[in-house]
């Protein structure tokens, strides 16, 4: 996929799923429909506070590299150790997570960032590459080291290497109405995270009170159109 398509449909509420591209508006759980809002970094305005500081400072003395992205068998072993940690439903491994059954190969310009411990790969971050942007896709870790955080460190990171790229945002996926599962997308930079708005195709800076109130438009809308009825 050219760099400036992904850049364009990231703009339009889109995001990457296996080979795909999709959106959705709607995360069915606890048989209740929460609504869905998607999240971009304002990469020129990202700037990190104590917490964040604090963080780097105590993972610096892992390494750190970024490279292009090809599936092996120490990333396939690491997602396994993560997969097994896990609360909730995952792929569960790296190849269908990404790839298709049909390709080996994929469409996306896709990146990895590393973090080692010595030799031991301790954590990995999957990102696509636009022209102007990256989407984060994935970060798992090895649970013995859960203590430093690395799915909130690799974020930093990304955004880091996008800066130094000169990208203009970052996308980290979606948050959740109502459900605080995914809240952690927000902790790198409140203040410089944006949230999408299906109606306006804008991207106001995000706010609870912004959230709750796009929250409201996407139901009115969805019952205004028969609600359930409508996906049936």
């Amino acid at each position: 996929m050219p760099g400036a398509a992904l850049d364009y449909y990231l703009g339009q509420g889109y995001y990457r799923m296996r080979q795909d591209l999709f959106t959705c508006q709607f995360l069915p759980h606890d048989d209740q429909l929460h609504t869905v809002h998607w999240l971009r970094v304002v990469l020129r305005d990202a700037q990190w506070g104590p917490k964040q500081r604090h963080l780097l400072r105590r993972n610096s003395a892992f390494s750190v590299a970024v490279q292009p992205f090809r599936l092996t068998a120490e990333y396939e072993a690491l997602y396994g150790i993560y997969h097994q940690s896990l609360d909730f439903e995952a792929s569960p491994t790296l190849e269908e997570l990404l790839l298709t059954e049909d390709t080996a190969h994929s469409v996306f310009n896709t990146a990895i960032v590393e973090v080692r411990d010595g030799d031991l790969l301790v954590a990995a971050g999957i990102f696509d590459q636009g022209v102007d942007s990256i989407a984060g896709i994935v970060n798992f870790y090895h649970p013995a080291y859960r203590q430093h955080s690395l799915g909130k460190y690799l974020m930093l990171l990304k955004i880091a290497h996008a800066q130094q790229q000169q990208k203009t945002y970052y996308y980290p996926g979606y948050v959740v109405h109502g459900y605080p599962k995914f809240d952690y997308k927000l902790w790198a930079c409140p203040a410089a995270t944006e949230v999408f708005d299906f109606y306006s195709r804008q991207w106001p800076l995000f706010s609870w009170d912004v959230m709750a109130q796009q929250s409201a438009a996407i139901v009115a809308d969805w019952l205004a159109r028969g609600g359930p009825e409508s996906a049936a």
